[in-house]
């Protein structure tokens, strides 16, 4: 919003602050500033003179020499090649030392031997537009006779006699202040901020044509679609004489970044300025059947607004329409079927208001975004239709642009309610930490138009404040009008600080994370959008579980179509990146999560995975290199009792070198050698090794308190054993057995594992070295060969192991 400080002094005196504290000032009282400009101060020097008579140049065919009367004692020479210029001609002159927009400066020399004290400006050299300036010609001398502005007093400063000098205020209004998009709001704003008055007069509101004359004649207005027309206002105006505005008004315009036309459409975008109000003017020849329907428009409906641009609309959109055509897109731009020409002779004035969302999904659909459109985006007052439509008609008046029938058409379905909310300066002072009385915020709220009871207690808030609905909205009206940099700082004593930490999860995550990296892995991180093939070159069988996914419903292709159930595609396809490139020693781990469907209107569970993988080229340790790594991450967790068993059931993993991991009954993942095919389907040439860990049941069976125990002050037994069992028995079942045999049996080690024809077809020899010790005294030999005969009694039960 741009605002004229020249325009703003006609309701509020604002002259006694510089530029630079206003800006700064408005902008701490909630309407920010984005800067300011001082136009017309590249122009000085500039006066207004009246051409006494011409000569041609003695030296020069082209050329004429005029004697100019400026206002002093002796008329000045100036030399021209203008054209259009004539004895009596009122034109503004350039002095010596005159300085012109683009730091151009004149200065007094001679041409063609003929002395040149001047220069006649054009109005390009005087920074306007033929807009800014009807009646003049762009590729000549300004001449001010023939543009109404003869009256101006000789040598007078052209600059104060045409209204170029003003100061322009761009400020930048937030959406819930559609009230300061008018000079008339932020004069409001202005004028409480400096405790200054504010004065803005009542338009006339009643008209009576002299010939009895009543809009009843001209005119019927219905609104079809009342959910997105809220009200609509409507005056005509007959014996309309369409002409410039006066130089007044044009400036106003021209400084509020508006561009002049003729009167009517000036005066509706001077009210659309002032008032906040976008307004427009149909030519009422061009309204078939004397009638206005606000409706939604047709699917294909055709339309060209008053940019000449043709535009299909769809019956998402509302048009003002007359009973055969649209002749408006409401809200947004008028029609060039009924646009004010210099043949306009009635005119009809709309004055209305838009459901705000409606409007702009109109205006970004057709790409149509105006000065209408910002305005309506944002949330008018329907209050403001009437007085609005009062000053378009009484500028009317002034201007001598025509003559206001009698009566106005004014269709308001549901008449809009004031809210009203208590006031309680005890409840405000705390919230604000401040310390106002009871009178101070009434007075406040009352400058800024609120309505507050006799008592003090209750407000009532104006139509145009729809953003107060709550204590804290009139907490932040006072305050920012009191002050931000006025509130004193203070301990807080609502609430006790709190220190920001890691939580206990997070910091479980980094501790794993770390030992990972300092075990050589790299971190990687790969997408959660997957394809359903990828479950294909993992081997899953066509009834697995993990291939029902929680599907993309606008995939940017089929690579990225489904959430994972499984993060081991990721983890291959990476290695298989890699392996590509040679990249071939290489330990990665991933961190992520994958997504299990629960039901069909519920988010998927997200259960945290950790990854691991790497490509070995040795056959016998692949495997037990990473079970170690899974021991080291398990030792982070505190995790002691972890059994690994053999599984055969992950198509992924070789059959025979896979293990999961349990605590209890309760898996904690999977490990092993990738299959072969698995391999073959990424390309890879070599052993490849994965796990996938499901971090969530590691934090859950994690150790939480660690007891520390002292170091043993009893020496202990050691007894080895050889055992020959079937080829199907785990070394870790057979170490569990003689851990849980008895109570005095401290550590267990399988150093040796055999398999030849002494000890049978089928059957393996497996030898353990088992630590026996008392925790209060030295065991005795008898003690000692009681505990290994339990053990031996639990294995031949439990597993049918026998001592070799």
């Amino acid at each position: 919003m741009q605002l004229s400080m020249k325009w703003l002094a006609d309701y509020t005196d604002v002259s006694d602050i510089t530029i630079k504290d206003y800006c700064d000032r408005m902008t701490m009282s909630g309407s920010k500033v984005e800067g300011y400009e001082e136009i017309g101060t590249d122009i000085s020097g500039v006066v207004c003179g009246k051409i006494l008579e011409i000569s041609r140049h003695p030296n020069a065919e082209r050329l004429v020499i005029c004697k100019v009367d400026v206002g002093i004692d002796a008329p000045i020479q100036v030399i021209t090649a203008a054209t259009n210029v004539f004895e009596g001609a009122v034109v503004p002159v350039a002095r010596d030392g005159a300085h012109l927009p683009g730091d151009v400066k004149i200065k007094k020399g001679k041409l063609r031997g003929e002395v040149s004290e001047g220069m006649f400006c054009s109005i390009a050299e005087l920074g306007l537009s033929l807009n800014d300036m009807p009646g003049a010609i762009e590729d000549g001398i300004l001449i001010l006779n023939h543009v109404g502005l003869d009256d101006i007093p000789l040598g007078a400063d052209m600059v104060e006699a045409l209204g170029l000098r003003d100061t322009v205020v761009e400020f930048e209004i937030t959406s819930n202040r559609p009230d300061c998009l008018s000079v008339l709001g932020l004069a409001r704003e202005s004028a409480v901020t400096f405790g200054k008055e504010l004065s803005i007069a009542t338009p006339k509101h009643e008209y009576t044509s002299a010939d009895g004359d009543d809009i009843s004649n001209y005119l019927n207005v219905k609104i079809t679609d009342t959910e997105h027309c809220y009200r609509y206002s409507s005056r005509v105006v007959k014996n309309v004489k369409i002409a410039p505005s006066p130089l007044w008004l044009r400036m106003k315009l021209r400084s509020s970044g508006v561009r002049p036309i003729n009167n009517i459409v000036d005066i509706t975008n001077y009210v659309m300025l002032e008032y906040g109000q976008p307004m427009h003017a149909f030519d009422y020849r061009c309204l078939d059947g004397a009638s206005i329907n606000v409706r939604k428009a047709e699917d294909g409906e055709k339309f060209i607004s008053l940019d000449s641009i043709p535009h299909d609309l769809d019956s998402t959109m509302l048009v003002i329409a007359d009973s055969k055509k649209a002749v408006a897109l409401a809200g947004v731009m008028g029609g060039e079927n009924s646009e004010i020409t210099d043949e306009t002779a009635t005119v009809v004035f709309e004055s209305a208001t838009f459901h705000p969302g409606n409007v702009r999904v109109t205006a970004k659909k057709l790409g149509m975004r105006t000065e209408s459109s910002a305005r309506f985006e944002k949330g008018l007052d329907c209050e403001n239709t009437m007085p609005a439509l009062d000053r378009a008609c009484e500028l009317v008046e002034l201007l001598g642009a025509g003559e206001v029938v009698s009566g106005t058409i004014d269709v308001y379905p549901t008449r809009k309610e004031k809210a009203t909310l208590p006031l309680d300066a005890d409840v405000i002072n705390n919230f604000l930490g401040v310390n106002l009385t009871q009178e101070y915020m009434a007075e406040t709220l009352r400058k800024l138009d609120f309505e507050v009871s006799d008592d003090l207690g209750t407000v009532t808030v104006p139509f145009f404040r729809d953003d107060v609905r709550c204590m804290n909205d009139l907490a932040e009206e006072i305050i920012r009008m009191y002050g931000y940099n006025e509130i004193q700082s203070t301990l807080s004593n609502s609430a006790s600080p709190t220190v920001g930490a890691r939580t206990e999860r997070q910091s479980f995550d980094v501790r794993l994370h770390d030992m990972l990296v300092g075990m050589g892995f790299n971190e990687i991180e790969t997408f959660s959008f997957v394809s359903p093939s990828y479950y294909d070159k993992i081997r899953l069988a066509a009834d697995d579980i993990r291939r029902k996914c929680v599907v993309i419903s606008n995939p940017l292709g089929e690579d990225t179509s489904v959430m994972r159930t499984t993060a081991l595609p990721s983890m291959l396809k990476v290695l298989a990146d890699n392996y590509s490139v040679k990249n071939r020693d290489m330990l990665l781990f991933e961190n992520a999560k994958v997504y299990l469907p629960t039901s069909e209107n519920e988010l998927p569970n997200e259960p945290a995975r950790l990854t691991l993988g790497f490509t070995s080229a040795d056959d016998k340790v692949g495997f037990y290199r990473m079970k170690g790594y899974i021991e080291a991450i398990l030792g982070i967790a505190g995790i002691a009792n972890a059994a690994f068993k053999s599984c055969k059931t992950e198509p992924a993993f070789h059959p025979g070198r896979c293990a999961e991991i349990f605590v209890g009954d309760v898996s904690l993942g999977v490990f092993g050698e990738a299959h072969p095919e698995t391999a073959d389907n990424y390309g890879i040439g070599c052993k490849v090794y994965l796990a996938e860990l499901a971090l969530d049941a590691i934090y859950d069976a994690r150790r939480v308190e660690i007891r520390y125990t002292a170091i043993p002050k009893h020496p202990a037994i050691e007894r080895d054993f050889s055992f020959v069992c079937d080829e199907t028995v785990e070394a870790g079942s057979v170490a569990a057995v003689i851990k849980a045999a008895n109570k005095l049996v401290a550590n267990v080690e399988l150093f040796d594992i055999y398999r030849g024809p002494q000890i049978g077809e089928g059957k393996k020899s497996m030898s353990y070295a088992v630590m026996l010790r008392g925790e209060d005294k030295t065991l005795t030999d008898t003690e000692a060969d009681e505990a290994v005969a339990a053990i031996l009694g639990a294995l031949e039960t439990e597993l049918g192991v026998k001592l070799r």
